[in-house]
């Protein structure tokens, strides 16, 4: 197969890759052209790699649009999983509408950046302070109700199916479990509610490369997000499952996509 990355840290090791950077893609286009595969492109290139030149990118494009900000993943968990995702407010931030917010949420509550990541822009709501505080933060207003929980999950999609997978445990410095604002990584079983939500909302969505973050209350597992683009500090291994599966799923989809060609030309 031909491949091309955009992202030279995320496909290291991959095996005969080929790495162009994002802004000189308009100097590549020949080569880009005859790839088989663009590898982790930048949001802004896709319509010009998608729709511009009829090409096909991984991740898919689903897991972009979804992934893209919290309000997108939202709209989207509420329509096919709308009792296993926190109860969830957006709104315009004027004065009305902060607060409607304040006077009808229960305290505690999560208020939330909506294009943040790895635990950043994300604030327990305690006081009328902390809450004007947040006001002053964002552009729109995205609340969710606050889950009584002291860790969560981190579950690897790749491809077509979870490659990896590990707890979260709550940090001492807050009530964040991302490991990049100190939570601790447990490797324990992860329950098979958790497993299937994931693969539930992987296959129906068409996402192929995501962290799903699943919350457990009970034996029912909540979606909190996804991450299109996660990181590897949970466990050593993963980059290693992770690159392994997604050549495993490239390689699949390519032979694939040469069985459909070739039994369109058999047809005539």
């Amino acid at each position: 197969m031909n491949i091309i990355s955009f992202d030279a840290l995320r496909t290291l090791h991959l095996p005969n890759v080929r790495y162009i950077k994002p802004e000189s893609m308009y100097d590549h286009l020949e080569e880009i052209q005859q790839a088989d595969w663009l590898l982790f492109p930048q949001y802004w290139q896709l319509n010009a790699l998608i729709y511009g030149l009829k090409k096909r990118i991984f991740p898919s494009l689903a897991s972009y649009m979804i992934g893209h900000d919290k309000i997108e993943m939202t709209r989207t968990f509420r329509t096919i999983v709308p009792n296993q995702h926190p109860y969830t407010v957006i709104a315009a931030n004027t004065p009305y509408e902060a607060d409607k917010i304040w006077d009808t949420m229960s305290s505690p509550f999560v208020a939330k950046i909506p294009k943040s990541s790895m635990g950043n822009g994300v604030f327990l709501i305690e006081t009328l302070g902390q809450w004007r505080d947040y006001l002053a933060k964002s552009d729109v207003l995205y609340v969710q109700e606050y889950l009584p929980i002291d860790r969560d999950l981190r579950i690897i999609w790749v491809g077509n199916k979870i490659v990896s997978g590990y707890w979260r445990l709550q940090s001492d410095n807050g009530f964040h479990n991302n490991v990049s604002q100190g939570g601790q990584v447990e490797v324990a079983l992860i329950p098979k509610e958790a497993q299937d939500l994931v693969t539930y909302l992987a296959q129906s969505l068409d996402i192929n490369h995501a962290g799903f973050d699943i919350a457990m209350i009970g034996s029912v597992p909540y979606v909190i997000e996804i991450n299109r683009i996660f990181g590897n500090q949970g466990i050593t291994s993963i980059q290693t499952d992770v690159n392994t599966e997604l050549l495993n799923y490239l390689n699949e989809q390519h032979l694939l996509s040469i069985a459909h060609l070739t039994d369109q030309l058999s047809g005539f």
